[in-house]
């Protein structure tokens, strides 16, 4: 197990190239789920300084709030409300340039400007999904949404 972070500069794709092999390396040997997000939401924290960044976890039809770093969070999100839920209901990795400007939007903090929400599925079923809010408004694209979904998918189970 890693037991530092190497932070690196460089273009988003280089910066995500690097911190992956990092995030294989805190998982490798290591079988507690609720570790593993902690020690997933922690190295995204700490590369890219987003604002928040966490799971949700599916619990009795709803997300759960579960491992993350930044201001206290909302604790439960029904299906299909917010960002979250929407991406949950959907089966989707969205992308939110400009939260104001998504219906339903929930504001756990008023600082955050945009988001990307990253569905981790087991057996082709939503179990969990990763949140990630930024100050910035249009701070998430396509490279994002490939290498979360990357990061999300050496996960073995939720």
């Amino acid at each position: 197990m890693a037991e530092d972070l190497k932070i690196t500069k460089g273009t988003k794709e280089e910066q995500y190239q690097n911190l992956i092999p990092q995030i294989k390396g805190l998982l490798e040997g290591e079988n507690d789920t609720i570790a593993n997000l902690a020690n997933i939401t922690a190295a995204l924290k700490e590369q890219f300084n987003w604002l928040w960044v966490g799971f949700y976890l599916v619990k009795n039809d709803e997300l759960v709030l579960g491992p993350f770093q930044g201001p206290v969070a909302c604790t439960r999100i029904k299906k299909g409300r917010g960002v979250c839920g929407a991406a949950w209901l959907q089966a989707q990795t969205l992308i939110v340039p400009d939260v104001e400007k998504f219906p339903g939007h929930i504001a756990c903090s008023s600082l955050s400007k945009s988001e990307i929400v990253v569905p981790f599925f087991n057996n082709q079923v939503v179990t969990a999904i990763l949140d990630v809010d930024s100050i910035h408004l249009n701070d998430f694209d396509d490279i994002d949404a490939k290498y979360l979904e990357v990061i999300v998918s050496l996960i073995t189970a939720i």
